[in-house]
């Protein structure tokens, strides 16, 4: 599976007291979202995009999954677009598939981690590691090649 972040210098967001501008940061240092536009409605828009609502209907009851249908449901949007958005927070590995009970049977749902976005987290973190290490590989073999012959013009 693959796996992708950005990684942005920054300072905890541990001030803010509200959930929202909190979650909106974050999900924009993470590279969930976009940085959209500036000014003063530029918040009020990230709100209400599909992105963030998907992911604050995640984090509510985070125990229970949700299948796509419901999302794409609720939201008043496409499946495709549910599944787009989906797909970039798998990425991030904080989402797991779970069976879904609906009423014509078990349908396949998604739900963050765990049930706990903390603990999904340490995946993220682990991922992170483990990139950090293949790059420094990458450096240190890329400087003994530079060091040991001529460099192709």
């Amino acid at each position: 599976m693959a796996f992708k972040i950005n990684v942005v210098s920054n300072v905890p967001l541990t001030p803010l007291k509200n959930h929202t501008e909190v979650a909106l940061t974050f999900l924009q240092q993470v590279g969930y979202l976009s940085g959209g536009s500036e000014g003063p409605g530029a918040a009020r828009q990230m709100r209400e995009s599909v992105p963030y609502r998907i992911f604050i209907a995640l984090m509510r009851n985070m125990e229970r999954g949700r299948t796509v249908e419901q999302m794409a449901s609720r939201l008043k949007t496409t499946k495709a677009t549910v599944y787009r958005h989906i797909n970039k927070l798998k990425l991030l590995d904080i989402l797991e598939v779970v069976d879904v009970q609906m009423p014509e049977g078990v349908r396949r749902g998604y739900r963050i981690r765990y049930g706990n976005l903390a603990k999904a987290w340490n995946f993220v973190e682990a991922h992170v590691q483990v990139a950090m290490e293949h790059y420094r590989e990458t450096v240190d073999h890329l400087q003994s090649l530079m060091e040991g012959g001529p460099l192709d013009a």
